[in-house]
């Protein structure tokens, strides 16, 4: 694959407007630099995110785009100052690969809230070149943003790791709610739901599944073991589990009521928003006074945090529910996913598809 300091082209599937499909893409990947890992990527999770951007729904893509958060790799090349990998390592790269490293968020190991982070595509190295994702056939990453998947954990197990599942791990860290015993509830059985209920689970708690429909009430109680299941249109089965949960992970990326949701929380419990919801959502304050209770939300994980996740789910032998695809099914798996036609997660298998360096 040339020196690690040479230039070299790779290929991966871009979009090139706003129509979000994805086609084959010939890219330089950017000088590497002392402090880099070159990454063969073997997988790659494909995330509503990924929908949003190659759409331009939020406004702010850039073509073209190759795009890819949930990346699983084989190292081939480090830079001379590489401490923590080395050549043959099977890592992971999700959504940032930069940050400023002096902000308050660096200093506290949460670079998920630098203001300068730097996304792992549709975005601007701080040399000027645009950020590649997983789509592809090779990444250049700096070592600060790679992990290390542990042995025994497939890569195509690890993939939805990467931002799926510690989207949901980080709040259950960072509010001290690892501890076995709590009452938890998942609103929304998507790709970031059903890794909620499967790890909620792992760390010994009883978990309530609320969804719009009974439609995935099999799936949730007898795959997934949650223990028990709500439909949210059903007003009297969410009155009677009023004051019943420590916690409740929104992940719903749509409008929808609050005061329901927070009547569930028992005193001092936690609602914790993790859907992205670009309109604002309201609920009625007395709920939240009179229970002590709290509104908040979290975004993705630390890098600490993934290597937490990593080796907990290695650990407790957990495995998400996906659907493996090659690349050139890329653009119905995007359809499909934006139909929400998944259970739960596509993986492309990037290493078994046409993509040459």
């Amino acid at each position: 694959m040339g020196s690690l300091k040479e230039e070299r082209k790779t290929t991966g599937w871009a979009a090139n407007d706003p129509s979000g499909l994805l086609s084959p893409y010939t890219f330089t990947l950017r000088k590497t630099g002392e402090e880099d890992v070159l990454i063969k990527v073997i997988c790659c999770g494909v995330c509503h995110t990924d929908v949003h951007q190659i759409k331009n729904e939020y406004g702010t893509s850039n073509y073209p785009m190759v795009p890819g958060h949930e990346v699983v790799g084989e190292v081939v090349e480090i830079g001379s100052d590489v401490s923590k990998f080395k050549a043959g390592d099977i890592v992971g790269v999700g959504l940032l690969v930069g940050c400023c490293n002096s902000c308050r968020p660096c200093e506290a190991e949460a670079e998920q809230y630098c203001k300068k982070k730097i996304w792992a595509y549709n975005d601007v190295y701080t040399d000027g070149n645009r950020t590649q994702g997983g789509f592809s056939a090779s990444m250049v990453v700096h070592q600060k943003f790679v992990v290390k998947i542990p042995e025994g954990l497939a890569p195509e197990q690890a993939a939805p790791l990467l931002c799926a599942g510690v989207t949901v791990y980080s709040p259950l860290s960072h509010f001290g709610l690892k501890k076995s015993g709590l009452r938890g509830g998942i609103l929304g059985l998507g790709g970031v739901g059903h890794m909620g209920v499967l790890i909620a689970k792992a760390m010994g708690h009883h978990v309530t599944v609320i969804s719009s429909s009974d439609k995935k009430r099999e799936e949730a109680m007898n795959v997934l073991g949650a223990d028990k299941y709500l439909v949210s249109s059903n007003t009297a089965s969410i009155q009677a589990a009023a004051d019943s949960l420590d916690y409740l992970i929104d992940t719903v990326p749509i409008h929808h009521p609050m005061d329901d949701y927070i009547s569930l929380l028992k005193l001092d419990g936690k609602l914790i928003l993790l859907g992205v919801v670009n309109v604002p959502l309201q609920f009625f304050s007395p709920l939240l006074m009179s229970g002590r209770k709290m509104v908040t939300g979290t975004f993705i994980g630390s890098m600490k945090e993934i290597e937490e996740l990593l080796e907990f789910c290695n650990e407790k032998g957990l495995k998400s529910s996906i659907e493996v695809v090659k690349m050139e099914y890329i653009n119905t798996a995007m359809e499909r996913l934006a139909n929400n036609d998944v259970r739960y997660r596509f993986v492309v298998d990037v290493a078994a598809s046409n993509l040459q360096d």
